[in-house]
């Protein structure tokens, strides 16, 4: 248990408050030895609280250009607060990340000074810009097809029925193989159209182990990948059922699972990871927790001038390619409050599907 939760009423009510700030909020002793750290703390550092408290701020913050201990110590001596902007910071997992971080010194009556720190992510709200700027941009899309589905339907109808009718007229029987070519393309249309637009009904929601969902996703990949690539299986154990419709999700995940596969080839790996991020935020919205599904491959990666427009219908990167899968993908975790984001290098692939575990009016 932290420290300051082994207090009063109202530091259980303080420390409550803290747990659900969106601000990494980090409390260390007058030995810099950290005595709390909340929620989104935990998230930024990716640190769980039970193994990081006593952790020193050097071994917990290490900061690459400075020595975080010093300018600690500083702040106790002058007693004065300071605030550092576009800081780089390393997690224990090895991965940089720039925040802004202000160091405030306060004490309780009768009690040392401790060292209160705030940081926020600067990539952090960067990345919720283009998360908000993706929701819009497939919202804006999804319209537009309607609107161009709509147009399209009715023609397309009448062209059907207008060669249904033709073909019944024709005297020669050899002529119908054109008429049949006009109904053929005609439905191929339509099914496309619909395609585009995918379900027209709400999800069908019922309780998901996401694993196995994961793991039928895994089986059609074996199946249909028999001679490779490799599929690696890294999945949380303690990640809870939740409300999804089973089928959509399924096809999402296919989706982007079978371009991984295409990706990695016969000699590659896909890995397939489950993670659970606290208080993390899909857009404009915060929840308390989220799950993320990442679909990782060692392919070539996907070119510069197409990442921006990946999530688009009729935009691939593979010949042969529909365009079709991401977009459709795209649209089906929307439907469940989600997003699925993509970063991409030569030899590293990396799709994330964020999906709140937790119900939010829709």
């Amino acid at each position: 248990m932290n420290d300051i939760e082994s207090g009063s009423g109202h530091s259980r009510l303080g420390t409550m408050i803290l747990d659900n700030l969106n601000t990494a909020v980090l409390l260390f002793d007058r030995d810099l030895r950290l005595r709390y750290i909340n929620a989104a703390g935990e998230n930024l550092l990716a640190v769980s609280a039970k193994t990081v408290l006593g952790e020193t701020a050097g071994r917990l913050v290490p900061c690459p250009t400075d020595s975080v201990e010093n300018r600690l110590r500083e702040a106790f001596e002058t007693r004065q607060p300071f605030t550092e902007r576009e800081v780089e910071v390393k997690r224990p997992d090895q991965q940089c990340i720039r925040v802004n971080c202000t160091v405030l010194p306060m004490h309780a009556r009768d009690e040392p000074y401790d060292l209160l720190m705030e940081m926020q992510q600067i990539d952090r709200q960067l990345r919720i810009a283009r998360e908000e700027y993706l929701i819009s941009q497939h919202q804006a899309t999804q319209a537009l097809l309607r609107g161009l589905a709509h147009e399209i339907k009715n023609p397309l109808g009448g062209l059907r029925g207008a060669a249904q009718l033709l073909e019944r007229e024709l005297p020669d029987p050899g002529l119908r193989e054109y008429t049949r070519i006009i109904i053929d393309e005609a439905d191929r249309l339509q099914a496309l159209l619909n395609r585009m637009l995918g379900p027209n009904h709400l999800p069908q929601r019922r309780s998901l182990n996401i694993h196995h969902a994961i793991e039928h996703v895994r089986g059609l990949l074996s199946a249909e990948f028999p001679a490779g690539p490799e599929i690696i299986r890294d999945y949380d154990p303690s990640i809870p059922n939740f409300e999804a419709d089973t089928d959509r999700l399924i096809q999402a995940l296919l989706n982007i699972a079978r371009n991984a596969a295409h990706a990695a080839g016969q000699h590659g790996q896909v890995t397939l990871r489950t993670r659970v991020l606290r208080q993390f935020t899909i857009g404009s919205i915060r929840h308390r927790l989220v799950l993320v599904i990442e679909i990782e491959d060692d392919g070539p990666g996907i070119p510069e001038e197409l990442i921006d427009r990946i999530f688009f219908p009729m935009v691939s990167g593979r010949a042969g390619g529909t365009g079709l899968g991401l977009a459709i993908a795209q649209e089906l975790v929307n439907q469940h409050q989600g997003l699925i984001e993509c970063e991409s290098r030569p030899g590293c692939t990396l799709f994330l599907v964020y999906l709140p575990l937790e119900p939010t009016d829709e």
